[in-house]
């Protein structure tokens, strides 16, 4: 299994010393084999091969910007999901980008903190691309959110959507709780 990352991400992906790629290598009993020119990462099985496809999606998420310790998660937990939305086919020019983008991070990140807090979910804004780290549920909301903000809707009426849907996923949580 193959996937491409940005070179300037191959340092994460490795650690320092080689302790990363080491610690991925251990926890998944995959190989790890990357061309740090490329940016070319090849995971292979040699154990268990849900594990490797799980290593890929760490990779994936380090590539999209994640740092190890938000991506490790995924390994742990088999509902865990990276959705990558491509913001390039969403909006026009470079400018439509950098202003897009800067609605979806907000004034010293503010924006982004809110849809973490309220969906639940982990935001990375990197390149072309918004990333989102969480369970389907989550994923659906921040999705939403960061649609509605490409599309312009007023931030004010973002929080409320995710206020709503916080309350939304805490009730179902609840009741999922007290049918145990």
């Amino acid at each position: 299994m193959h996937i491409k990352i940005p070179s300037d991400r191959i340092g994460v992906l490795i650690g320092p010393g080689g302790s990363i790629k080491a610690m991925l290598e251990e926890q998944t009993t995959a190989q790890l084999d990357i061309d740090s020119e490329t940016g070319t990462v090849t995971v292979a099985a040699v154990e268990d091969p849900l594990k490797a496809m799980r290593l890929l999606d760490i990779v994936r998420a380090i590539g999209r910007g994640f740092s190890p310790e938000r991506a490790l998660p995924l390994l742990e937990d088999d509902m865990l999901m990276l959705d990558v939305m491509d913001l390039s086919k969403m909006v026009g020019t470079k400018g439509d980008m950098a202003r897009i983008k800067g609605r979806i991070i907000g004034k010293e990140g503010k924006s982004r903190e809110i849809i973490e807090r309220l969906s639940g979910s982990k935001v990375s804004i990197y390149g072309k691309t918004v990333s989102l780290l969480g369970y389907p549920d989550q994923i659906r909301t921040a999705r939403a959110a960061i649609e509605m903000l490409v599309d312009g809707a007023p931030h004010g009426n973002v929080y409320g959507f995710l206020e709503k849907r916080h309350q939304e996923m805490a009730k179902s949580e609840i009741k999922g709780q007290l049918n145990l």
